[in-house]
């Protein structure tokens, strides 16, 4: 039968073929234009919130209250290192919009030391713990368990009912050099890709795999001097590095992550001695019979501690640690460097799975305040090289720490906190006394308290020189007299009084060609002494020009832009003794304890021109032993300077106080 083909064109049918299978082989791809729908791959740190569920929860008020209905919610948030260098105590701020409850947070806490539950509806920084650093794809083989964080967070939120998602609003990489873009929300998941700023510059480098140590109004070293399969012993050192800060009876707080407890310590003691939650808790099961929790200190998740007395210094079961044993009082290093910082050891006992000499981690969620002083904000430990510690032999080596941790505190301002200190203004040229202003630390805000009705918004009288120095109490017949001898309004009610502790006067007193000079007088109308006092005065224009505190230790602070005068006693003057009675209790006023010293200034080495009488010779900002305080509104006038006026003022709170330091001996 014939074929259309003979047997020589076979051949030359099947190359014209060829190139017909070849195309209809090839990838798919080739033939296709690319996506550009994908996005691009993240070589920065990426960081990913994810909502996992939720449910409702009671109190149920649906369907009346729906934007305060309570709702579970269950989120991972993955921190994922892609870069090139290691992200060191990694940090993100998680823009929480609903109302949230953090509960729990597996693998991280809250940055700024908040123990949970917290509420973190306005946002909240999370740190990793207890892995603080991701390594690279590059130094690990793309190992993703050593370049990633999850942490898991259970909490409540308000308001947010399915189908309808709960997802941050912000996500941010909250380490420092580093540029986050808006964040995509995509289903349950909002992303972001947080590069590198290339721009940024530090001065600040790492040392090997530790990060740098950190500055801060107080920094708290948490060293590991000795360790063992079951137990460590760490050294607490506190350090004040504020020139205005302050510290008194200091309570020291953290969070036990890992089941630990303190067995016994030196220099140092907890407020509470307390091993209940040892005795019938996981501790107690785990060490049974093979320990004795009676000798045992404290099993707190949360333990506070406290200072030792200076008779324990040279105790040898509770004292011999160097810096401890202070009372509680930790002072500025312009005052005393040998001062300024407080220690404490301890030994902790760890639990499983950490039983190694080599499981090491230092608590979390530090806190740290006093009953004189700012309030302080505390950031989470972070790994540093290890400190070193003096030879106790004598010998010149250095003994270093097995491992050290520094935290970091820095002075919060509270709005809502009252003043304990007030000033008042007096002068050479005017014979009336701008008082500390009405209120200045605090009224009765009890409505039922009908006795000494006062008005809280009047603004104080002006006063005779010899009314500063009786208890308030006191003043009201000498204000009303001076009023009606200026002839000024009396108002009704009459303004209430300052309430303050302690107030400080400030006289101008004298301006001449060359220089000026100016007195300021301390008075502690408080119940106890206080020891070590000190008080920082800001004068924006004319501390270039001091010359001599003749009645105090009186020095420039050198980091202080050049406009702070530091003032503190003496030796043998540091008390700044308490209010006590006069000589004759029955009809005498109470004497408030007194420090007061002239202060010289020098105009030739102020460049510009300056007019004391007007303002520059008036403290800008007043601090006594840390704490801001309140300023009078306005100054004395010099409309009228007569001559008698400064030797009336002058000489009448001279004698008296004169008086009052021959009464004090």
């Amino acid at each position: 039968m014939a074929t259309p083909f003979s047997s020589t064109s076979t051949p030359i049918i099947l190359l014209l073929l060829l190139p017909l299978f070849f195309f209809c082989f090839l990838p798919t791809s080739f033939s296709q234009p690319p996506n550009t729908n994908n996005p691009s791959p993240c070589n920065g740190v990426l960081i990913t919130y994810s909502y996992l569920t939720g449910n409702e929860i009671p109190p149920i008020l649906l369907p009346a209250d729906p934007l305060n209905q309570p709702y579970r919610f269950e989120s991972t948030l993955t921190v994922r290192n892609n870069g090139r260098d290691e992200l060191k105590n990694w940090r993100v701020f998680v823009g929480f919009k609903h109302g949230e409850l953090l509960v729990s947070a597996k693998n991280a806490v809250i940055a700024n030391g908040t123990s949970l539950p917290a509420n973190v509806s306005g946002g909240a920084v999370l740190a990793g713990s207890p892995v603080t650093d991701l390594k690279t794809a590059i130094e690990t083989a793309g190992d993703i368990n050593q370049m990633q964080a999850v942490v898991e967070l259970v909490g409540t939120q308000f308001g947010v009912r399915g189908p309808n998602v709960p997802l941050p609003d912000t996500l941010v990489l909250a380490n420092d050099g580093f540029l986050c873009p808006n964040p995509t929300t995509q289903g349950n998941d909002t992303t972001v890709c947080c590069n590198p700023d290339p721009i940024a510059r530090t001065n600040i480098t790492a040392v090997g795999d530790f990060s740098p140590l950190q500055t801060g109004d107080v920094t708290i070293m948490y060293d590991v001097v000795m360790t063992y399969e079951s137990n460590y012993w760490a050294q607490v050192t506190i350090s004040n590095h504020n020139p205005f800060g302050r510290l008194e009876n200091w309570n020291l707080s953290w969070d036990w992550m890992g089941g630990e407890f303190i067995n016994s310590m030196r220099g140092a003691y907890p407020k509470v001695v307390d091993t209940g939650d040892c005795i019938f808790g996981s501790q107690g099961q785990f060490y049974k019979d093979e320990f004795d929790f009676s000798k045992a200190l404290s099993c707190e998740r949360r333990p506070t501690i406290i200072d030792l007395p200076l008779s324990k210094t040279n105790d040898t079961n509770l004292g011999m640690v160097p810096f401890c044993c202070r009372n509680g009082i930790i002072l500025p290093p312009a005052m005393d460097s040998t001062k300024s910082k407080s220690s404490f050891q301890m030994q902790v006992y760890k639990m499983p799975p950490n039983l190694n000499k080599t499981e090491l981690a230092p608590p979390q969620n530090w806190k740290i305040n006093s009953t004189i002083g700012p309030d302080y904000q505390c950031e989470q430990p972070i790994r540093v090289i290890p400190t070193l510690f003096p030879d106790p032999s004598g010998l010149p080596s250095h003994t270093a720490a097995i491992a050290s941790w520094q935290v970091v505190c820095n002075i919060t301002k509270n709005e809502t906190k009252k003043p304990t200190c007030c000033v008042s203004f007096s002068s050479f040229f005017n014979d009336s006394v701008v008082p500390c202003n009405t209120c200045a630390c605090g009224c009765d805000s009890n409505p039922r308290n009908t006795n000494n009705v006062c008005s809280a918004t009047e603004p104080a009288l002006l006063l005779p020189a010899e009314a500063l120095l009786v208890p308030f109490e006191n003043r009201t017949r000498l204000a009303k007299t001076f009023a009606d001898l200026k002839r000024r309004e009396i108002p009704n009610p009459l303004p209430c009084g300052d309430n303050c502790g302690v107030s400080i006067n400030w006289h101008l007193l004298s301006d001449f060609k060359d220089g000026w000079s100016a007195r300021i007088t301390l008075f502690n109308w408080g119940d106890t002494d206080i020891v070590d006092w000190f008080a920082s005065v800001e004068l924006d224009r004319v501390i270039p020009g001091f010359e001599k505190a003749y009645s105090m230790d009186g020095k420039v602070l050198p980091d202080s832009n050049n406009n702070t005068l530091f003032l503190h006693g003496l030796p043998g003057l540091n008390y700044l003794i308490a209010e006590r009675n006069g000589s004759n209790p029955r009809k005498d006023p109470r004497v408030p304890g007194t420090q007061q010293s002239v202060i010289s200034f020098t105009k030739k080495k102020i460049p510009a021109r300056i007019e004391v009488a007007r303002r520059d010779g008036f403290p800008t900002k007043v601090y006594f032993n840390g704490e801001e305080c309140s300023l009078p509104t306005m100054l004395p006038s010099n409309a009228r300077r007569k001559a008698a006026a400064s030797a009336v003022f002058s000489t009448i709170l001279s004698l008296l106080l004169l008086i009052l330091i021959l009464m004090q001996q």
